[in-house]
C-alpha cells in the first residue's frame, strides 16, 4: 500500500518528513496541502487529516500520524534506516531531533514565513532581527558539532540530519547563508549527495512560484 504524505513544498517540517521517505525505498507519494489558501484552518481539514490543523500528515493504511519527528520515527521502523546502530546512537538522534524543533526549525520556519511570505508591510522589522540573532545561536551549536563530522549522529545519514537540514536548502532569505557557515556547509552537501536527494521543491508539490 503507497504511503500518503499531505504536504507543500514550502514546508520545511514537511521536507524533513518527506526526505527520508524518498530516501527509505518505501512506496509514498505526496499529497497537495493548499496552505496557502487556508486549507488546514478548514473545519474538514481538521476533522478529516489533522485536528491539530499542521502539515505534514503521514497516512499508511489505517495508521495515520502527524509531526515530522514521529513520521520520521515511522520511517525508520518500517524501513531499519536514519534511525542510529546501537541504542546510544538512537538516544543521541532524538536528542537532536528535539534540539532542531526547539532551537532551530521552529525558529526559522517562522523567522522565513514572516520574512518571504507575509506582504512587506506586515513584516515585522524587530521581530525578524530578534529571531535571526536566536537562529544565529542555534547555527553556531550545530557549526561547532559538525566540525570533524560527517553527520550529526554516527557514521551515516540519520533522521538529526534529516531534521536539522529542513530548511537549510530553502533559498528565500531569512538569516542563513551556507557560505558563513563552512561545516554546516560541508555537511548540507553530503546530504545532497545522498542517492534520491531532492530539493524541496522538487520533491514536494508546491512553490512560492505558483503563487506568482
Amino acid at each position: 500500500m503507497t504511503i500518503k504524505l499531505y504536504c507543500f513544498g514550502e514546508s520545511g517540517n514537511a521536507y524533513k518528513a518527506a526526505l527520508p521517505l524518498e530516501l527509505s525505498g518505501l512506496d509514498w507519494e505526496p499529497v497537495k496541502v493548499d496552505f496557502f489558501n487556508g486549507e488546514t484552518r478548514t473545519p474538514e481539514y481538521r476533522a478529516s487529516v489533522n485536528e491539530m490543523g499542521e502539515a505534514p500528515v503521514m497516512v499508511d493504511g489505517d495508521i495515520r500520524l502527524t509531526q515530522s519527528g514521529v513520521i520520521q520515527s515511522y520511517v525508520t521502523e518500517k524501513c531499519g534506516k536514519f534511525g542510529g546502530t546501537t541504542p546510544e546512537e538512537a538516544r543521541e538522534v532524538m536528542r537532536w531531533v528535539f534540539w532542531d524543533n526547539h532551537k532551530l526549525s521552529s525558529q526559522a520556519g517562522m523567522t522565513r514565513f514572516l520574512a518571504n511570505f507575509l506582504s512587506e508591510a506586515k513584516r515585522p522589522a524587530e521581530v525578524i532581527a530578534f529571531m535571526q540573532g536566536r537562529l544565529k545561536a542555534a547555527y553556531q551549536v550545530l557549526d561547532a558539532h559538525l566540525a570533524g563530522r560527517e553527520w550529526v549522529v554516527g557514521d551515516g545519514p540519520t533522521n538529526a540530519d534529516f531534521s536539522c537540514c529542513g530548511y537549510l536548502f530553502y533559498p528565500e532569505p531569512f538569516g542563513f547563508t551556507r557560505a558563513d557557515w563552512p561545516e554546516i556547509d560541508r555537511w548540507l552537501s553530503n546530504i545532497e549527495a545522498l542517492d534520491g536527494w531532492k530539493h524541496p521543491y522538487d520533491l514536494m508539490p508546491g512553490s512560492p512560484a505558483d503563487r506568482v
